[in-house]
């Protein structure tokens, strides 16, 4: 296909490649999407696999709405708020300290409706003053040390989660190298699933051969737990439903103090899409349907789910790359991907499936994707031409990494009778902004033309 003509109107090939094409899409966000909530659960926060896939599948159509069915883009999981995940979880003072696993979620979803929020006002500003202006408080020197922060501070979690098994670990991270490396075609597209997929059915044989692994505790335990697979149901209601009053989203200062900055990566990440997903497909949709209807899209979708107890979702780069490969520009296609995650959300015995992967999996995927996150940022300055030999730029990227690395254990003050906790993103980041619009000499002006060659075979975050 490859050699054809780009198609735009999927109906033409017929109804059968249409539902192909929409498979297609499907498993390329699927690795990526079901791994951000086996993620959140390794440090301790219930997050569900049925809710994300669930609003990964309504936030997609909602996006496609706001955005006059135009731009073919998938909205998965988003990787950037991670960190603010692990922050929430590692909280032990104040109202945190003796809080319940599901409550501290429920706060991390009320920081997420709010970062989700900040894309709606980004929007806003934008129309009315135009995406120049707007940019040149978040320019790359920004941007680019903060999205390095997120992979390094994430870090430290995928060493603790492979040292469980470590052969099994190097297993997931050799399936993924292979196939991104010597791939061909569709194989060079899904890595991640590739690794996650491949790995589990080697731990699954390797436990009926009575494999063990390490705990928490570092005592010895079998690799695989399938206990909650066998009292699982094929069919069943996501979380929220069954217990409304359990997963609904909780708001305190903190905890959106933690979440709501990570949304300036997130929102960088998602105007960098849009320019890839623009050359891809050959049309400038920053112009047409206009970055702000983008942004309210994504938005939303991610307060959305975080309303209901899901993460935050991001136009994926994945999907992207499937445009690239099968030179199929339908938005109508990635519409069917939507609904078949829907559908897949309404099975607890899957959800239970996916719970079930051995912690070393994950920390062998963690280590190629959490990099792959710190080289996005490192991507974001290098791409743009941030001159560090400007020594304005030098020190804004100096004193954003040394807060986001220095600042380990967050600051804690009062406010009134609140304890407020900012962590050490959340530092780096308002140190960052601060600096910028502080600091004379400012030598970036934001773009609007497109370029090719954007989009990460390993996807966006």
């Amino acid at each position: 296909m490859n050699n054809q003509e780009p198609v735009r109107d999927a109906r033409t090939l017929g109804l059968p490649k249409m539902l192909i094409l929409g498979l297609q899409h499907m498993f390329a966000m699927f690795g990526a999407t079901v791994l951000v909530p086996i993620l959140v659960n390794n440090y301790g926060l219930p997050l569900s696999i049925q809710t994300t896939l669930l609003f990964a599948g309504i936030g997609t159509l909602f996006f496609h709405v706001c955005t006059r069915l135009r731009v073919p883009a998938f909205l998965g999981s988003s990787f950037a708020f991670l960190g603010g995940f692990q922050a929430i979880a590692n909280l032990d003072s104040g109202k945190y300290a003796a809080m319940e696993a599901s409550e501290k979620l429920q706060y991390a979803c009320g920081g997420i409706v709010v970062a989700g929020l900040l894309y709606v006002v980004l929007a806003g500003v934008i129309k009315l003053v135009g995406v120049k202006k707007v940019m040149r408080f978040l320019p790359p020197v920004v941007t680019g040390p903060i999205i390095i922060l997120i992979g390094l501070n994430l870090a430290p979690s995928a060493v603790n989660n492979a040292k469980t098994c470590w052969w099994l670990a190097l297993v997931a991270m050799a399936i993924i190298i292979a196939a991104n490396i010597w791939g061909k075609g569709m194989i060079k597209i899904i890595p991640i699933l590739l690794g996650v997929v491949g790995s589990y059915v080697i731990a699954v044989i390797a436990n009926a051969m009575g494999a063990t692994a390490l705990d928490a505790t570092g005592a010895v335990v079998p690799l695989m737990d399938f206990s909650t697979v066998a009292d699982a149901k094929i069919l069943g209601l996501q979380p929220f439903l069954t217990d409304f009053g359990g997963s609904i989203a909780k708001f305190d200062l903190t905890a959106i103090l933690v979440m709501a900055p990570i949304a300036i990566a997130a929102m960088m990440e998602h105007i960098g899409d849009m320019s890839a997903i623009s050359a891809t497909v050959g049309e400038n949709f920053i112009e047409n349907p206009g970055l702000h209807r983008t942004l309210i899209g994504d938005g939303i979708a991610t307060s959305l789910s975080a309303v209901f107890g899901g993460p935050a979702n991001t136009t994926y780069g994945e999907n992207t790359g499937v445009l690239v490969l099968s030179k199929v520009y339908d938005p109508k296609v990635i519409r069917l991907a939507a609904i078949y995650a829907l559908v897949l959300s309404f099975s607890p015995m899957f959800a239970a499936v996916v719970n079930a992967m051995p912690a070393a999996i994950v920390g062998g995927v963690s280590f190629i994707l959490y990099g792959m996150i710190s080289a996005i940022g490192v991507r974001n300055v290098v791409e743009n031409r941030v001159d560090f030999t400007n020594s304005r730029n030098l020190i804004i990227a100096a004193v954003i990494l040394v807060c986001g690395l220095g600042f380990s254990g967050g600051l804690t003050f009062q406010v009134g009778g609140a304890q407020i906790t900012l962590t050490a993103l959340a530092i780096a980041a308002i140190a960052g902004i601060a600096l910028n619009a502080i600091l004379p000499g400012k030598d970036y002006e934001f773009g609007a033309d497109v370029t090719d060659g954007r989009s990460a075979d390993f996807g966006r975050y």
